[in-house]
């Protein structure tokens, strides 16, 4: 079992959480990201830099992942990959993605996307808030004790 993360739009507080995570719980952690990344020195955590470009770290996550994984990702299309190849996704917010609510994302972003497209100012997300960083925290608490031991 491993975590994967979107790392270049993860926030830095979520990495934080995710490194005391992966050394606590001694899980393999990788960020995968565009952009050289510093981590803390750990050997159950490592950065991954992916060439420049559309997609290419979240084509390189949806490679990666598999089932039992948990990926970190806030990316809805990038999530529906990987929850098909029966992975989990906790977005930076702390919200489950699984099987049972992947299709109403989907359909929300879609739809979103398409406002912005015909030229619907729809606004950004809001800014991570300590509730948001509690809730991941707690969500990821929660994967990492009910994984499988070695």
């Amino acid at each position: 079992m491993k975590i994967w993360v979107d790392a270049d739009a993860c926030p830095a507080v979520i990495k934080d959480i995710l490194y005391r995570a992966a050394e606590r719980a001694q899980v393999p952690l990788t960020l995968i990201a565009n952009q050289l990344l510093r981590v803390p020195p750990s050997p159950w955590i490592r950065a991954l830099q992916v060439p420049a470009g559309f997609d290419v770290a979240d084509r390189r996550i949806a490679e990666e992942a598999g089932a039992g994984d948990l990926v970190i990702t806030a990316d809805v299309p990038l999530a529906a990959q990987v929850i098909a190849k029966g992975a989990a996704v906790i977005d930076p917010r702390g919200d489950l993605l699984d099987a049972r609510n992947i299709e109403e994302r989907l359909t929300m972003r879609n739809f979103m996307q398409g406002l912005r497209e015909s030229g619907v100012q729809t606004g950004g997300p809001a800014a991570i808030s300590h509730a948001d960083r509690q809730a991941f925290a707690n969500q990821l608490d929660r994967w990492v004790a009910k994984r499988p031991r070695d």
